[in-house]
């Protein structure tokens, strides 16, 4: 089993940046991908960005591109979300989740990740 606990949600004006933390805990060995997705109101989970545990490949939804960047420190065995230049669009509950995956093709469905944390809001006002 793995652990999953986010934190560094909260409240920001547009323009603004959070940095969003996943601390992992458990059977890390048994993962190989951590990402982000995140569920706004009325809308269905999405994928944000992903990272290979070992090497640290980075991948991301078209929509944040630019904007996020997605980093693990392994020797805390944390992963980091640095949102930038937030907009309304952004604001959602962001849940970040760990599995072992077989291919890049499987990075953005959440049906390929084995393990999730309990989520942290983060509301962007206008």
């Amino acid at each position: 089993q793995v652990q999953l606990v986010e934190s560094g949600g909260g409240l920001v004006q547009a323009g603004g940046s959070l940095r969003l933390s996943c601390a992992a805990s458990g059977m890390i060995f048994s993962i190989n991908t951590m990402g982000w997705f995140r569920q706004g109101p009325g809308k269905e989970r999405e994928f944000v960005a992903a990272i290979s545990w070992s090497g640290g490949t980075t991948y991301y939804a078209d929509s944040v591109k630019g904007r996020f960047t997605i980093s693990r420190d392994n020797a805390k065995n944390t992963m980091y979300l640095q949102v930038n230049n937030l907009n309304a669009e952004d604001t959602a509950v962001y849940r970040c989740a760990a599995g072992w995956l077989f291919s890049d093709a499987a990075l953005t469905s959440t049906h390929s990740y084995s393990y999730w944390g309990q989520g942290t809001q983060v509301t962007v006002s206008s």
